[in-house]
């Protein structure tokens, strides 16, 4: 398995890729080609092209929720696939992959739109869309967790946003919110969006859907954002416990909650480029 980090808050020194407040991973695994949400805008495209990385050939497109720096990329990732048919260019037609409260709309502090923009109607001229709330298993080792119990109460953030279920708005718990499990030799790789439903109520929920205890790695948000001390202490509790080989903690992970998980684990830096193999 081998992951490259296209999008990041963070770029890399001499590095020269472009960077934004939000997600989108390459991943290989299985003999199959996943991009892992699409970032904010067509950064990851061109950071993909700088990395010689093909996203014409791609099978899967997963998305770990609908929040705008997680699906915004898809326009691009549509344009391009428009001009590569022009051009007459091959390209492969993913399936789309994702919790089904993808699609609703969402507002924030009088933002109109801060969810998905494209509809199930336009996006599945160019996608087959698999939406499911249960675990989806994608490759032999690769799963789609969808929707993440809520267990451990500290975890547990106020709900700030708003969203739209059958034409009434109502409080965002973000259910959509999920992330990818990956088997391999030596435990398991779990791949985050923003960990809105609680990183370790991720982890836990990935141990159980894919049977195994050992974890090699976690990359991506883990929603530690200025948190309340109760949900710090109780995370930093959780990673001493576990035993996790390395972390790469990132994209919404402040520099405070990174310093308080690096006193417990072997916390790895993230930026634009950077790819990490797994046996």
């Amino acid at each position: 398995m081998k992951l490259t980090v296209l999008i990041d808050n963070n770029t890399l020194i001499d590095r020269y890729l472009l960077g934004e407040p939000g997600v989108s991973y390459f991943i290989e695994a299985d003999d199959k080609k996943l991009l892992f949400d699409t970032g904010y805008s067509d950064a990851f495209i061109r950071n993909a092209q700088k990395l010689n990385i093909n996203l014409l050939d791609i099978d899967h497109v997963v998305l770990s929720h609908a929040h705008l720096d997680h699906t915004w990329g898809l326009d691009p990732l549509i344009k391009l696939y428009t001009e590569a048919q022009i051009e007459g260019m091959d390209h492969s037609e993913p399936d789309l992959i994702a919790h089904p409260l993808i699609f609703n709309s969402r507002t924030y502090c009088g933002l109109q739109e801060i969810g998905t923009l494209l509809s199930t109607d336009k996006l599945s001229k160019f996608f087959s869309l698999r939406l499911s709330s249960e675990p989806l298993w994608i490759t032999e080792n690769a799963v789609f967790l969808g929707e993440i119990p809520r267990r451990f109460d500290f975890e547990h953030d106020p709900l700030e946003s708003k969203i739209i279920i059958d034409g009434k708005q109502t409080d965002d718990e973000i259910l959509d919110d999920t992330a990818l499990a990956i088997k391999t030799e030596n435990g398991l790789v779990i791949v985050t969006g923003c960990s809105h439903s609680g990183i370790c109520n991720i982890i836990e929920y990935a141990k159980e859907v894919c049977n195994e205890d050992k974890i090699v790695d976690i990359i991506g948000g883990f929603h530690l954002q200025n948190p309340p001390d109760i949900k710090m202490r109780g995370t930093v509790d959780y990673f001493r416990d576990l035993n996790v080989k390395e972390v790469h903690a990132c994209h919404c992970t402040d520099l405070g909650s990174k310093i308080e998980l690096a006193k417990v684990c072997d916390l790895k830096e993230v930026g634009c480029g950077l790819q990490i193999e797994y046996k």
